[in-house]
């Protein structure tokens, strides 16, 4: 498993479309709103949370399609596939490495991005723990989608398409968290969803991935 994870990551940086695509695309998203809305602090304040994890979560979309896709071209899914290694096992590995090269990241880079939305001061702290609770769901329903859409030719759109939907309860909560921690209020119930959601699709998910790969691949 471990050199499964490390050579994941070698492949992530090798081929550049993971780390500094990602945060290239949160930097864009995050310099763009400020220009598309106006200088107004009070409105960026207002928006900054929710803009701040949309911008995570299409960032963590844009290199899904990479995700089991150069497995599937040389052939490795099908060693996997065969391999005493557990195959669920396989792909919760594949979508660690897709956290650690994408998600882990914005994490750290929320912060040093929300002083471009003028977010509220006490609002950093529950923004940096709310996407880090919450963006591993994203690389796991990510892993999911990547093995409905394998082997499709220009299967990207298919694959936002599918994962889209299924990443809004996260959106939903994790913006929540960010939003009530900005005004001072009460986070409990939002957290306690978002990481029941994370822990639920991390205990699940990768069960119906190795699903649908193996019909795949048959």
């Amino acid at each position: 498993m471990r050199a499964l994870l490390l050579r994941d990551l070698r492949l992530a940086f090798r081929a550049g479309g993971g780390f500094g695509l990602g945060l290239a695309f949160f930097l864009i998203v995050t310099v763009l709103v400020p220009f598309s809305v106006g200088p107004q602090s009070e409105l960026l304040t207002r928006i900054a949370p929710g803009v701040l994890w949309l911008g995570a979560l299409l960032a963590c979309l844009l290199s899904l399609d990479r995700l089991l896709a150069l497995d599937w071209e040389d052939g490795t899914l099908d060693l996997l596939a065969t391999a005493p290694v557990p195959l669920e096992g396989a792909l919760s590995v594949k979508a660690l490495a897709h956290w650690l090269v994408t998600g882990l990241p914005l994490v750290f880079a929320a912060p040093v991005l929300g002083v471009l939305l003028n977010l509220a001061p006490a609002g950093y702290l529950w923004l940096v723990i709310s996407l880090a609770v919450g963006t591993p769901a994203l690389s796991v329903i990510g892993a999911f989608g990547a093995a409905l859409t394998v082997g499709i030719k220009r299967g990207g759109l298919l694959l936002s398409l599918l994962v889209l939907p299924l990443y809004v309860p996260t959106l939903i909560f994790g913006a929540e968290v960010a939003r009530r921690g900005a005004q001072g209020l009460e986070v409990g119930t939002p957290l306690l969803m978002l990481a029941g959601i994370t822990f639920g699709v991390a205990a699940l998910m990768p069960f119906a991935s190795a699903t649908v790969l193996r019909m795949n691949l048959r």
